[in-house]
């Protein structure tokens, strides 16, 4: 079986940790042991992961070194990129005592210029400010902010992914038996002229997004969206929550869930899973059991029977 699993920012910070190399390998090393019970059950296995706290401090070090010559965010993704892999590719290949092969991949994804979110920034990148600071540096540096829980967080655009160039690569990888880790923070966001030349975009593209259409285009037979939650929950956060084991692609669709959390998860999902394959989202540990069925909420073209 071919798997997609995308993790989530947990994997590598979890709300309140400090931005540390420390912190971050030692929660990568965490997320190598359920990844690798993937690899162990002899699974084929590409990997994608979040970086918006990472290319939210380096843009914060660009502007604090000079404001006026700092690196737009396409550069500064392409760095986080190499960096976690780095990080996921080393952990990756102790946790599997260095008996697979594993890559990472920067990885180019093609946007639209005229993509509606340009004009509505929604992607959360950065720490968190209480939200006088945030509007203060909003004022100072031109930033657009939003609310992210009981704090506020600095956003950028967005913009849907639509090609992945570097498709190829990544199935020659595969082909040779590779764990590749590409699609980092939803990939290098790029646009194509004219002439068929490309140029990189000031934009976040969106991790989960960015997995699907990967999936989709690789043909996997499943994505596994990968969090600190164990599944989807009707009435989440009521005395009468209760998790959801499966969902059809239109179930998924009809459920409202919030925007900045599991909402472009499910999304993401059911825009695979409508293709044939099926999606699972759950805790990062359980990523073996989500696949096989036993953890997590699958989402398919047509529901199985709940387990509770």
């Amino acid at each position: 079986m071919l798997v997609v699993a995308a993790l989530g920012g947990n994997a590598l910070l979890k709300r309140g940790e400090p931005l540390t190399a420390r912190t971050q390998r030692a929660n990568v090393r965490i997320a190598a042991q359920g990844l690798a019970a993937i690899v162990r059950a002899g699974h084929d296995l590409v990997i994608t992961h979040g970086n918006g706290p990472q290319v939210g401090l380096l843009a914060l070090q660009g502007a604090a070194y000079n404001p006026d010559e700092a690196y737009p965010l396409d550069m500064l993704g392409a760095e986080t990129e190499g960096m976690i892999g780095y990080v996921i590719e080393q952990e990756l290949e102790n946790a599997l005592n260095h008996d697979r092969p594993v890559a990472t991949l920067l990885t180019q994804v093609v946007v639209d210029q005229h993509d509606p979110a340009f004009d509505n920034p929604t992607k959360f990148i950065g720490p968190v400010y209480e939200r006088a600071e945030a509007e203060s540096r909003a004022k100072t540096a031109g930033w657009h902010i939003a609310q992210d829980g009981d704090k506020w967080r600095r956003v950028v655009p967005s913009p849907k992914p639509l090609e992945i160039p570097d498709m190829r690569v990544i199935k020659l990888l595969l082909d040779q038996g590779v764990v590749v880790i590409c699609a980092g923070g939803g990939g290098i966001p790029i646009l194509r002229r004219e002439d068929g030349s490309t140029v990189g975009i000031e934009a976040v593209i969106d991790k989960d997004a960015a997995s699907a259409l990967l999936a989709q285009q690789l043909k996997a037979d499943a994505l596994l969206l990968l969090t600190d939650v164990d599944a989807i929950y009707r009435d989440f956060g009521k005395d009468n929550a209760a998790a959801i084991s499966s969902l059809s692609v239109e179930e998924g669709r009809a459920l409202d869930l919030p925007a900045g959390s599991m909402g472009p998860k499910l999304v993401a999902a059911a825009d695979f899973a409508q293709y044939g394959g099926f999606s699972g989202i759950g805790r990062l540990e359980d990523a073996l059991g989500i696949l096989q069925g036993s953890a997590g909420t699958r989402i398919s073209i047509s529901r199985k029977v709940d387990r509770n």
